[in-house]
């Protein structure tokens, strides 16, 4: 391509930078350079080059939550400047929000600090909605000085390294304004209390009093009140609560939030962030300038997470809106005061994944990052037929209305199932559908990832329980080996007894065959000698489950199927027919292995069917249009004799009446 006049052309690395009369910058990436050639327009000499480019895209922000290095670094930014204008138009001395890992929060309190803090830089604004808000800009943006910490990296084993670390987080954030040690306006007093906080020695009452002293020292140098932003602020007591010496880090966290937010005339206001809601009488004891603002709050509901329209644009920048339907299903469904969010960590990981690989699936991005403790005890204390129901509802895609506290220290945390409901619908492995009604909310699994963490922890919990069972898991094991399929079918039914099933209201029928699938496997685990396979690819196709028993002696094909309408037979048969129709027997025949069992099991919700072809067994399916019916069906020497490629069979119709048919057959 040429360009124009009225553009202006420079090239730096193989990057070439198109600057518009707009002023707007498009990146390309040179890939082939033709020619060059002079041009008179008047008096200017004009230099056109003929340059076959590429467009290049923005970088995606993965695991990217410093503000200033996002914007200076061409990252793909999702607007979410809008916060610091309601931030200021609902002025609040103290605003916690709390939201579920991974919700743009740390992002967010970094963009707060780019915005007020004196040294931050300005530009990395420009083009942003705040930009539009001349007024607000000129009186706060660059006007305050600012303290900005992170607790997350206070999670020692011990109460001694976290008071270590705690330490370290305030020395960090002092060692960034040493300037305060050249500055006329602090005595002498002044700048020994500041040294007082690069010390990695530092005493309890020098710890605690840390924020509010700096906070104190800034407002002295600059003449203006501090902000103070502290982000996740929970995840010291979560660590303390794990390795047990949650009071001592409560003592801690509530000494140093009093002393720095509360009566503190230093502070112009302050920030916190987290996942869960402390109880005020925990660590924020007579504080009473605490504004809230949490996941049923219809403020600020925009800003933590990205909304439909957000998704709908990165998708189209990206040119992958071909994966909408697929990212809205796994990683939409968070409903967050009046607004339907996505998860931005799991949308902007699978973008990233599908600009290398098109083809890719979606994965469970969330799980990585999250513990799944809640829901793994939630299922544990799940002891009750009232419960299991609830979290079989669950899964299916229905909705459970429950009593939620949003308040609950860690210790109360898992002292009953009612307080585990909140929990989950506070981290986010529940959310709320409509408005609530009090304090109950209706309460859904939001997408296919998490209800992929539910399943995964029901099998868990499953393959815990199936381990204390020993003798109906021999049973099982030897029904299977010896070909007894009623008693297969027993045992398996006595399984899906004891746990939680998938219903058949929302989840696609292939993740209700997995679930039963992957309970199958848990049995079969307990056979440390046989030889297990899940999808093998055998003859034309991929079996579910091959086994072969100790020795090769026995190999045993399971195909298993769903029945959506609860016809257990017709499933079962269609099992069956799978099998011989893909001959799915081929590579056990090929290694070796003589005696070939083959079993298709139906299952729907706690029931179950078994049907096997054994060594001597043979399938049949044909069309009966004497009794318009189609008929389908195993047969064995019990039924029919077989006469070189021929079997008589002996069938009846549903009014009992006998039909022989010579039927022609290859064997099984």
């Amino acid at each position: 391509m040429s360009f124009l006049e009225d553009k202006l052309y420079c090239q730096v690395n193989n990057v070439a930078f198109i600057i518009c009369r707009e002023k707007l910058i498009v990146r390309y990436k040179i890939l082939h350079l033709y020619s060059m050639k002079q041009v008179n327009y008047g008096r200017d000499l004009k230099m056109i080059w003929s340059v076959k480019m590429e467009f290049l895209k923005r970088k995606l922000p993965t695991g990217i939550d410093d503000f200033e290095k996002l914007r200076k670094n061409d990252f793909y930014y999702i607007d979410k400047t809008g916060l610091i204008k309601d931030l200021l138009d609902n002025w609040g001395e103290v605003n916690l929000f709390t939201r579920p890992r991974r919700f743009g929060k740390s992002l967010n309190m970094s963009m707060l600090q780019s915005f007020f803090s004196i040294d931050s830089d300005p530009s990395v604004f420009k083009g942003l909605k705040i930009m539009n808000q001349e007024a607000l800009c000129e009186k706060y943006m660059g006007q305050y000085p600012v303290i900005s910490i992170s607790l997350k990296g206070i999670n020692g084993q011990t109460y001694e390294t976290a008071f270590k670390m705690a330490i370290r987080v305030i020395n960090e954030a002092a060692s960034g304004m040493e300037y305060l040690l050249e500055s006329t306006r602090l005595s002498e007093n002044d700048k020994n209390s500041f040294r007082e906080l690069l010390k990695r020695d530092m005493d309890e009452t020098a710890l605690f009093g840390s924020l509010r002293e700096l906070s104190r020292l800034l407002e002295k140098h600059y003449e203006k009140n501090t902000i103070i932003l502290i982000d996740e602020y929970d995840v010291p007591l979560a660590k303390a609560f794990e390795n047990g010496y949650y009071e001592q880090m409560t003592f801690l966290i509530r000494n140093l939030f009093e002393q720095a937010l509360k009566s503190n005339r230093s502070l112009k206001f302050a920030v916190l962030v987290g996942c869960m809601r402390i109880p005020n009488e925990s660590i924020f004891t007579g504080l009473n300038n605490l504004k809230i603002r949490s996941v049923i709050d219809v403020e600020f509901d925009e800003y933590f997470g990205f909304t439909d329209a957000e998704v709908r644009n990165l998708l189209q920048y990206y040119e992958l809106m071909d994966h909408y339907n697929i990212v809205k299903e796994w990683y939409d469904g968070y409903r967050f005061g009046n607004i339907d969010v996505y998860c931005p960590w799991d949308v902007l990981n699978y973008c990233d994944t599908l600009r290398s690989n098109p083809d890719a699936l979606p994965q469970n991005y969330w799980i990585n990052t999250s513990s799944n403790d809640a829901v793994r005890v939630f299922i544990e204390q799940s002891d009750n037929g009232t419960t299991k129901r609830e979290i079989e509802r669950l899964v299916a895609g229905e909705e459970i209305k429950k009593e939620i506290r949003q308040e609950l220290t860690y210790k109360d945390m898992y002292r009953s199932i009612d307080n585990l409901w909140s929990v989950l619908f506070t981290t986010g492995y529940l959310t709320q559908k409509g408005r609530p009604e009090g304090n109950e909310i209706s309460l859904a699994i939001p997408n296919v990832e998490i209800r992929n963490i539910f399943t995964s922890q029901i099998m868990e919990f499953f393959k815990e329980q199936v381990k204390e069972d020993g003798h109906t898991l021999n049973r099982f094991c030897d029904a299977l080996e010896r070909g007894d399929a009623k008693e297969v079918e027993q045992c398996f039914t006595e399984y899906l007894k004891k746990t939680i099933s998938i219903r058949d209201t929302f989840v696609k029928k292939p993740m209700k065959e997995n679930f039963y699938h992957g309970i199958l496997l848990g049995i079969l685990g307990v056979k440390d000698k046989w030889g297990i396979s899940s999808n093998r690819e055998t003859g034309d196709g991929y079996s579910d489950i091959v086994v072969e028993t100790e020795n090769s002696a026995t190999g045993i094909i399971l195909e298993i199927k769903y029945a959506h309408d609860g016809n257990l037979e017709e499933s079962c048969k269609n099992a069956l027919e799978q099998i011989v129709n893909t001959h799915y027997e081929e590579e056990l025949k090929n290694e070796g292995v003589d005696r070939i069992l083959k079993y298709g099991i139906a299952c729907y919700k706690k029931r179950c069917k078994v049907q096997l072809i054994g060594e001597k067994e043979y399938i049949i399916v044909f069309s009966n249009t004497h009794l318009n019916t189609v008929c389908a069906g195993y047969i064995d020497r019990r039924w029919g004799e077989c006469y070189n490629q021929f079997v008589i069979i002996f069938m009846s119709d549903k009014n009992s009446r006998h039909i022989l048919i010579l039927f022609c057959i290859c064997r099984s």
